[in-house]
């Protein structure tokens, strides 16, 4: 059990807080996922920039697989749960491009039909990591993780 007058100490509204996050972000990641393999592959596959050399089909289901999995860790690996928050900021980072592709290559998917749709989408990437970073303890653990000069990386 925590000493409850440690400074880094979560109030309990704070953990349900999380809580509540984390798990509404890995049930979002899943159903993305599912829609990625069944019903939005066509309009997700208009998302991948035509610069990248892989096909768009596999682009679109190995996100879609990635996205499942990512959920699914956010949902029930406590035991890495700050490892999984960053490779979820790090997932939405690597997507980004495929949002400002749509934007610049005026892409109607998703219902992002308008160019003012598409830029007020830009923003909620960075709120992703940031969300997956906060829900997971992420962050809070990498500072610990610096004040204790290595010797831990749990949340």
């Amino acid at each position: 059990m925590r000493d409850s007058t440690e400074p880094d100490e979560l109030s309990r509204a704070s953990r349900i807080g999380r809580r509540i996050g984390r798990i509404a972000l890995g049930a979002s990641l899943v159903f993305a996922g599912i829609s990625h393999l069944t019903f939005a592959r066509e309009d997700f596959q208009a998302q991948v920039p035509d610069w990248q050399s892989f096909d768009q089909d596999f682009v679109v289901v190995a996100s879609g697989v990635v996205e499942i999995a990512l959920g699914s860790a956010l949902i029930f690996a406590k035991k890495y749960r700050p490892h999984v928050g960053w490779v979820a900021a790090a997932f939405f980072i690597a997507i980004y491009p495929g949002n400002i592709s749509q934007l610049v290559n005026q892409v109607d998917s998703l219902g992002l039909d308008t160019d003012l749709k598409r830029w007020i989408r830009m923003p909620f990437q960075p709120v992703l990591v940031l969300w997956a970073l906060w829900s997971t303890g992420a962050w809070r653990a990498w500072r610990a993780y610096r004040r204790n000069e290595g010797r831990t990386l749990g949340a």
